[in-house]
């Protein structure tokens, strides 16, 4: 996994800048969710936000535990298909993966911290 998602990988330049881009840019859910996760607001646990991980970004990674949380908007079945080869290679690669809805982040930002919560503990 570190080779994949550590400090040490190597990170086609695109990607990068998309990471970049993507930090700078953030959906007004990803804005709720980093503000609970910054700083190791939840269970002193650092997160990362926009991080590359193989070919993709994640939009929230906790190296420390390998795992990923996804937000979705609104989906249409091709973004749905890509979504699902994506969870499988990175659940195939032993990273969990947690996906909310926007409308969850917010109507119930309580609820989702508790699920994020949950898969932090052993």
């Amino acid at each position: 996994m570190a080779n994949l998602a550590g400090s040490n990988r190597q990170i086609p330049k695109l990607l990068l800048e998309r990471a970049r881009k993507l930090r700078k840019h953030q959906t007004p859910a990803e804005e709720i969710l980093w503000e609970c996760l910054r700083n190791r607001r939840l269970l002193n646990t650092k997160f990362r936000r926009q991080h590359n991980i193989g070919r993709y970004i994640t939009d929230f990674y906790c190296h420390e535990k390998l795992l990923i949380i996804e937000l979705d908007g609104s989906i249409h079945a091709n973004q749905q298909a890509q979504d699902f080869i994506r969870e499988n290679w990175l659940q195939s690669n032993h990273f969990t993966v947690i996906r909310f809805s926007n409308e969850q982040i917010f109507n119930d930002i309580e609820l989702v911290l508790h699920t994020i919560a949950q898969a932090l503990i052993p």
